[in-house]
């Protein structure tokens, strides 16, 4: 078999060059103006009748969802429970109760967290009936009810500006978080149990550990822009044999059949478990 003839250099840049452009033909890289422009016209249309499929279907998507209310909703069905304050330090507080520096951060946490429920902050909302849901769904500005942080009584700050840090009986609020249009049955509340029995007393403010049904629902940050959560008071009253040992402690809702506080998958669902160690 005999070997194919190699093209001289000269031949091959010919026919590239009569490729890029043919001047009897008038051909450029193979096709004639017209056939350009029949086949950029193709991809114009092509492509913007893509653009235009894509423009009309978000906008048809858009027309199905709310700026104020989250279209699917059922991923979180019942809250989780946070405190304040939230130690840097994986929910562990420790602190001197001789020593105001050693719970400082914590004071100024809780006076922060707190500014949002003073009587001043609180001007557009209004005096709710206790003891029921409060039902806007017709309305179309929701009103916030007032949540007076007298109801914390001993862990308002107004009684004691250290929140009890500095007598051994510290302060930690807890709230659930927001969920939209959740509407608590029964009389949901605020129960803290130790781990171990014996090393501290628990205190709750409002009585019980009640959260009040009157803030219920929450209809969204757009619509209900000076909604305030209800707060649950703990106070620690830690006894002499609990000093420098660390005190394990869950605080779950209880008292209302839709709200969970038991889920392998999510510890924080509906129940916050912290550990407190004090020292003198």
């Amino acid at each position: 078999m005999s070997k194919e003839t190699k093209k001289p250099f000269r031949q091959s840049m010919a026919e590239w060059r009569q490729f890029i452009y043919n001047p009897n033909s008038g051909e450029f890289l193979g096709r004639t103006a017209k056939s350009w422009g029949l086949i950029l016209l193709f991809y114009l249309v092509f492509y913007g009748f893509l653009a235009a499929l894509f423009t009309f279907t978000m906008w048809v998507m858009l027309q199905t969802l709310s700026s104020d209310i989250p279209k699917y909703r059922d991923r979180i069905s019942s809250p989780g429970l946070m405190i304040s304050p939230k130690p840097d330090t994986a929910l562990e507080f420790y602190f001197n109760r001789s020593d105001s520096q050693s719970y400082s951060e914590y004071v100024t946490t809780l006076q922060n967290f707190l500014e949002s429920y003073n009587d001043s902050k609180q001007s557009q909302n209004i005096v709710c009936t206790p003891g029921q849901i409060f039902d806007q769904s017709d309305a179309a500005v929701k009103k916030a009810c007032q949540f007076n942080i007298s109801q914390l009584g001993q862990c308002s700050g107004k009684e004691d500006a250290n929140f009890g840090y500095s007598k051994g009986t510290p302060c930690v609020l807890v709230k659930m978080n927001r969920v939209i249009g959740l509407k608590p049955e029964g009389e949901p509340r605020i129960e803290c149990t130790p781990k171990e029995e014996g090393m501290v007393n628990i205190n709750y403010f409002p009585p019980n550990g009640v959260m009040d049904l009157m803030y219920f629902p929450y209809y969204g940050k757009s619509l209900h822009a000076h909604y305030l959560q209800p707060l649950v008071a703990v106070q620690l009253a830690i006894r002499p044999n609990g000093t420098k040992e660390e005190i394990a402690i869950e605080c779950k809702i209880l008292g209302s059949p839709n709200l969970k506080n038991q889920d392998d998958r999510d510890k924080f669902l509906g129940r916050i478990a912290f550990k407190v160690l004090m020292s003198e």
